[in-house]
């Protein structure tokens, strides 16, 4: 039902940053929690950070304190700042939307921290 439309990835080095986007379809957006996820070669898709229809974030332990998360409603957007970048954090970045049981996921948008 809902389309995500991540961007914003790209090559980066460590200590870089890089912010990303995802673009979301529907009228009802300001209902969605809304999170990233990514997901390296061979391994688990893992949350990365999550945001809240009233505005709560939470974040996985390996990025708080240089990842942050916000939305704008009335863009119908969700955004990841990312900050102090590290080559572990190279992975597929994936927007997620969910409402109630329901769930979206964008295409993702390729991450690559390397020197």
């Amino acid at each position: 039902q809902v389309q995500l439309v991540e961007s914003g990835g790209g090559l980066v080095q460590p200590g870089g940053s890089l912010r990303l986007s995802c673009v979301a379809s529907g009228s009802i957006f300001r209902l969605y929690t809304m999170s990233w996820y990514r997901q390296a070669p061979g391994k688990q898709r893992e949350l990365v950070a999550t945001i809240e229809v009233g505005g709560s974030t939470m974040y996985t332990d390996f990025v708080k304190g240089r990842f942050t998360i916000s939305r704008d409603n009335a863009k119908n957007t969700v955004n990841l700042q990312m900050n102090s970048l590290k080559p572990e954090d190279t992975a597929v970045y994936y927007c997620k939307s969910r409402i109630g049981y329901s769930e979206n996921w964008g295409q993702g948008t390729q991450v690559t921290v390397s020197s």
